[in-house]
């Protein structure tokens, strides 16, 4: 069973930055791939973020490339996205998911992923 919390949403203005974490509790979270989702009002639950579990491979929505980052700490469980640039569009829930042993693109279909957060509040001002 892998329980995943994500913390680091708030209420920012556009053009500002945030780093959302989310921490894994598991035994061996290096054989997890990472995932981050979000889902805004009115709207399906969209991919914004991957990073592989074997290579740290990462890939992104076309959305947030270049002002966006995941990245992830195995000695701390965690994995983070950080938020630059943000736009009034990138207000959502963000979640976290798992998915043991997936690669990127397996991890950008969200029913591909077993294992999910129960979201950040990420409200972008304009």
């Amino acid at each position: 069973q892998v329980q995943l919390v994500e913390s680091g949403g708030g209420l920012v203005q556009a053009g500002d930055s945030l780093r959302l974490s989310c921490a894994a509790s598991v035994l061996d979270f290096s054989s997890y791939g990472m995932a981050w989702f979000r889902q805004a009002p009115g709207k399906e639950r969209e991919f914004v973020a991957a990073i592989a579990w074997i290579d740290g491979y990462t890939d992104y929505a076309d959305s947030v490339k270049g002002r966006f980052a995941i990245s992830r700490d195995n000695a701390e469980n965690t994995v983070y996205l950080q938020m630059n640039s943000l736009k009034s569009e990138d207000t959502a829930v963000y979640y976290c998911a798992a998915g043991l042993r997936m690669g990127t693109r397996t991890m950008a279909t969200a029913k591909m992923l077993r294992y999910w957060g129960q979201g950040t509040q990420v409200t972008v001002s304009s």
